[in-house]
């Protein structure tokens, strides 16, 4: 029997299961996961076990608040593209890698109080962040950023991943692979509740770059949470930057249409 198996494979009670996710999840409510903890731990770090078995390792790790866990990411998000389990999961809309999606939704269950692994947490968070102009989240980085926002050097990592993709967003963009400008707006999301006029000026300079109907939604939470005057002015701007991109596009579609008669004539 692998060891996955054996740690994923049978609940608290010694019963088979199909999915290795439902004891995850019924370990949050559990004490006993801890005596997996161990088992998993030398899972991740075995270079001869499968890939899959690895990363299905380090969620459970992550799920339950472990520092091991939470190393793991860190590690990982060093050299994200040499990490073993690499692709292992792809995502279905943009056919990008999306175990870093997973990593952030997994950190989203918070035992690090309990288990008074906070710091290590944090960390694993920001080493998220630094990656998040190249690697893909599918919109699960920011609720865990969110949670977080207070802890030193997060808002400045955050001001520094979205200037590096602002660089990225000024290229060529085809190299990108997945939606960068909305996933950088919802980074600006997740810092609205700690200092809302860096979130807008953080979105305004993203939709400045790559303005699109998707990121401008996303922006629209950042001036529903605003108080007073702020929040009406950013929900201006975006609606400003709204009618500016359907003018731009309809010009452009006008344009193709003209120059396809010009040719056909």
């Amino acid at each position: 029997m692998a060891p996955i198996d054996t740690l994923l494979g049978v609940d608290f009670d010694g019963r088979p299961v199909d999915d290795p996710y439902d004891v995850i999840d019924e370990g949050l409510d559990d004490p006993r996961h801890r005596e997996r903890v161990p088992g998993l731990v030398a899972l991740v770090h075995d270079a001869a076990a499968p890939d899959l078995d690895r990363f299905i390792a380090c969620i459970a790790l992550l799920t339950w608040g472990e520092t091991a866990g939470y190393e793991a990411v860190v590690a990982a998000a060093a050299e994200p593209r040499t990490t073993a389990w690499y692709d292992c999961s792809i995502d279905r809309k943009f056919s990008v890698d999306n175990t870093f999606a997973q990593l952030a939704r997994a950190m989203a269950f918070d035992l690090s109080e309990d288990k008074g692994t906070r710091a290590a947490r944090t960390e694993a968070v920001r080493a998220l962040i630094r990656i998040a102009d190249s690697e893909y989240f599918d919109e699960q980085l920011e609720s865990v950023v969110g949670g977080c926002i207070q802890e030193p050097g997060v808002l400045d990592d955050v001001d520094d991943v979205v200037r590096r993709g602002l660089l990225r967003l000024s290229g060529d963009t085809r190299v990108i692979g997945f939606d960068l400008a909305t996933q950088l707006v919802d980074l600006a999301c997740a810092v609205s509740a700690a200092d809302p006029r860096r979130a807008m000026r953080l979105a305004a300079e993203v939709l400045f770059v790559a303005p699109s109907d998707r990121a401008l939604k996303h922006a629209e939470a950042i001036a529903t949470g605003a108080d007073g005057p702020d929040g009406k002015l950013f929900a201006t701007h975006l609606q400003n930057v709204r009618n500016a991109l359907h003018s731009f596009l309809t010009i452009r579609q006008h344009t193709a249409q003209n120059t396809d008669r010009t040719t056909t004539a």
